[in-house]
């Protein structure tokens, strides 16, 4: 690992650090986009063929329910028990979350309140490039369904079998989504958004993925919704001399397992930042004086992961402003967020944690504002509206109040 200075340049750069793709990629992307949108299943078929070098045909883009029943036949046996506690953790995780409709009553007969209403259809895409990532299925699609999305579209990467992953396929059925396609990388971020004669439009776009499917969302947002755009994976372990030092390595080497990742050790301890320079090849530590100073750094960094390891991580927590998962004392790893804790590991990434938050339930579902006034009400505030709408050299809008009361 490499050491670094607070106020160095190489902290500059990882506080600068953003989601802005290089310009070849752009315009690759922007391509993809514009053929998917005018050709459909032609042009993603085209790709599929390009980057994932599988041969398809339109019908074969949708996974079939053979292939369903055969992924079953090509998975370890113990994996379905040993999904269903995850699956259980991650559901109470996200039925604390859900929310209601809700409406207050004011005098003279007025109601105000909010109706919440589940998206129609949301699009998951499951990145399998590298590895299959199927813990993604259960981090996305239960709180989806939790939310009450009428209609969930999952589509992944197809592999040289010509199918997607078993295990994407099996956590896909066994939490029900609807529809599951073999479509990979930019194509299938622009089919979602578009639609085509074979995959169905969606309303929103959630999950991770390389920087060609991040600079999709990017660039088809305002068709549909996008959760959020993610960049490398990230981590910051907070610790000091009472920290273990195996378990500060081993979680900064599970991150940088992760292609292109961000690994910092902020830490009070020149003897701790010198035994890890030693031990760690990749990675930057950073040795501040105190802990204010450490959560002063961090709130700055905005990382994805934040682990906090000194004796007292609670009192830490209290000064933490930005970042998108926080772990606490010595037996809360990045893993255990990564696939079983509960809450989902799709987090806000490149210092956007400053402003966004981890996948929720309310990224699927949209809240309309509900007014519900009588004429006395609307009498009782009828001066105020007209003299703004007055200034505002609106007449119409004055007169479609006064009408009521003529």
């Amino acid at each position: 690992m490499k050491l670094i200075k607070a106020g160095g340049r190489k902290m500059q750069k990882i506080l600068e650090r953003d989601l802005n793709s290089k310009k070849r990629i752009q315009e690759k992307v922007r391509k993809i986009i514009e053929d998917v949108r005018a050709f459909g299943d032609e042009a993603v078929l085209k790709y599929t063929r390009k980057f994932d070098h599988v041969k398809l045909t339109a019908r074969q883009l949708k996974v079939s329910e053979t292939e369903i029943s055969a992924a079953y036949q090509n998975i370890n046996p113990q994996f379905v028990s040993t999904l269903k506690t995850i699956i259980d953790n991650v559901t109470k995780f996200y039925t604390k979350q859900l929310k209601r409709s809700w409406k207050i009553k004011g005098e003279e007969g007025t109601s105000l309140g909010e109706k919440i209403t589940p998206l129609e259809k949301v699009g998951i895409y499951i990145p399998a490039g590298t590895v299959p990532l199927f813990s993604t299925v259960y981090m996305t699609v239960i709180p989806a369904k939790i939310a009450g999305v009428e209609e969930i579209i999952l589509t992944a990467p197809p592999n040289k079998y010509e199918t997607v992953d078993p295990y994407i396929l099996v956590v896909a059925n066994l939490l029900k989504v609807d529809k599951i396609y073999k479509i990979g990388g930019a194509q299938a971020i622009a089919a979602l958004a578009f639609g085509t004669k074979t995959m169905p439009r969606v309303d929103k776009i959630v999950g991770p993925g390389n920087v060609y499917v991040s600079e999709a969302k990017r660039q088809v947002f305002g068709y549909v919704d996008v959760d959020m755009l993610a960049g490398p994976s990230e981590i910051v372990v907070l610790a000091n001399d009472f920290s273990h030092p195996d378990f500060i390595a081993c979680d900064l080497e599970a991150q940088i397992e992760h292609i292109g990742s961000l690994a910092v050790l902020v830490t009070t301890s020149k003897k701790l930042a010198r035994m890890m320079k030693k031990r760690l090849s990749q990675g930057y530590i950073v040795v501040v004086k105190n802990l204010q100073e450490a959560a002063e750094l961090i709130n700055r960094i905005a990382p994805e992961h934040l682990e906090i390891m000194v004796k007292n991580p609670r009192k830490v927590l209290k000064k933490i402003k930005n970042a998108g998962a926080i772990f606490l004392g010595p037996y809360s790893p990045v893993a255990l967020g990564d696939y079983a804790a509960g809450p989902s590991h799709v987090l806000p990434t490149a210092g956007t944690a400053r402003f966004s938050s981890g996948l929720s339930i309310d990224d699927f579902v949209k809240r309309s504002h509900v007014i519900s006034y009588t004429k006395k009400a609307l009498e009782k505030v009828r001066q105020p509206i007209e003299k703004i709408a007055e200034l505002e050299k609106l007449e119409k809008h004055i007169q479609s109040v006064r009408v009521r009361f003529e």
